[in-house]
């Protein structure tokens, strides 16, 4: 309904039951088209949008040039629910998350999916994770009014990266940065809604 169409994206959101991502009380909201609460001010986001995301991923360069998305980092963890869906998509995710109480309920949720291509990483999301890089993806589930330098710099040519940024106005649009040998691409899409990027970790 919300126009994606790629088989494989649809396919990752079948496999992932997003209710196991949520509290108790919330689980019958869990099928909705709607981000919800997840603790510590922080939300797990819109199907529609995590769908949106990953689909945009796919249509990387050097998807196209090599046929799998490689390693993807993802800047926020949260519950844990996109890292499930990006590891049906990516051969390897590093997922890394700046608030300890959500790094610990991810680790439970993802445990029981026993996903050996996920890696859950505690750390100040805004350096990136240079140990890992290059990735052929980054996909970033908070924003801030400019892309941090690094991500940039651990970016594979060829790679893509997703972001949230906001404007002048506070309005947060959706980015798209695609690495190409000449230099950065960008590609302003959608208004979206995103928590705020932070720095450091708690």
């Amino acid at each position: 309904a919300a126009g994606i169409t790629m088989p494989k994206v649809l396919e990752a959101m079948g496999a992932v039951e997003r209710h196991r991502f949520v509290d108790s009380g919330l689980v019958n909201q869990a099928y909705e088209d709607t981000s919800l609460p997840i603790g510590l001010g922080q939300t797990i986001s819109k199907p529609s949008i995590v769908a949106r995301m990953a689909e945009l991923l796919l249509g990387a360069e050097i998807i196209r040039t090599s046929g799998s998305l490689g390693r993807v980092l993802e800047i926020g963890t949260g519950c844990g629910y996109q890292a499930a869906v990006l590891s049906r998509l990516a051969r390897e995710v590093y997922s890394i998350e700046r608030l300890r109480g959500l790094h610990d309920k991810a680790r439970v949720h993802l445990r029981p999916l026993r996903l050996a291509n996920v890696h859950l990483l505690f750390g100040d999301g805004m350096l990136g994770f240079a140990q890992g890089a290059p990735y052929a993806a980054i996909v970033a589930a908070a924003g801030g009014a400019a892309i941090p330098p690094q991500w940039c710099e651990q970016l594979a040519v060829g790679g893509r990266l997703i972001a949230p940024i906001a404007g002048a106005d506070g309005q947060q649009m959706l980015l798209v940065v695609d690495k190409t040998a000449h230099g950065l691409k960008q590609t302003v899409l959608e208004p979206v809604h995103f928590v705020p990027l932070k720095s450091g970790v708690a």
